[in-house]
């Protein structure tokens, strides 16, 4: 992705109408020892209303790609997501559904920012259900954008620059995204 699409829509002090999905498969080949999978690395985002066609989150479009990969059940592999906005209700279901369908698959989702639009109380269900499906679901910090930034940005060799007030939002996100998810708990 160019620089510009992923300061426009992964910068957590905005607020874009697209969402964009980066991931990158690691084979886990033992407890400490992890095979990146290069072709199993890109990214998709959303297609909106205003697209041709219907409109698709960019999660159901990442679990579209996973299924046709067809991989081994017999090996153990790591999904790592960077996603400008956590999963809505619905994504976060057929998510959840995905990984009790294989165990062999491990998830885990450095979120930009909280999806908010669905304020019912079904986001935080969902969010809570793919935690107890074992997914891991973290805010990015500064460490998180670079590393999105090194893998998935064509950056021409130029390294990160934090925008202003990402540590301070990233920390205030974080702390909403625990409170979201001790609630179900309770």
């Amino acid at each position: 992705m160019d620089e510009n699409t992923f300061t426009e829509n992964f910068n957590n002090q905005g607020w874009p109408s697209k969402t964009f999905l980066c991931y990158m498969v690691e084979r886990l080949d033992d407890e400490n020892t992890a095979t990146p999978l290069d072709e199993y690395k890109g990214f998709v985002r959303n297609k909106g209303r205003d697209q041709p066609g219907e409109p698709c989150h960019a999660e159901l479009y990442f679990l579209g790609q996973i299924r046709s990969w067809n991989l081994d059940r017999n090996q153990h592999y790591r999904l790592t997501c960077f996603i400008s906005w956590t999963p809505c209700y619905n994504c976060a279901q057929k998510l959840t559904t995905f990984l009790k369908e294989n165990h062999h698959i491990s998830l885990h989702i450095f979120a930009s920012r909280i999806y908010t639009v669905d304020d019912s109380g079904s986001r935080q269900s969902g969010l809570c259900a793919l935690q107890a499906a074992g997914a891991g679901i973290t805010i990015m910090t500064s460490k998180d954008f670079e590393r999105c930034w090194v893998t998935f940005v064509d950056h021409k060799e130029k390294p990160f620059q934090p925008w202003e007030g990402l540590e301070v939002k990233s920390k205030k996100l974080c702390e909403e995204l625990q409170a979201i998810l001790r609630a179900q708990q309770n």
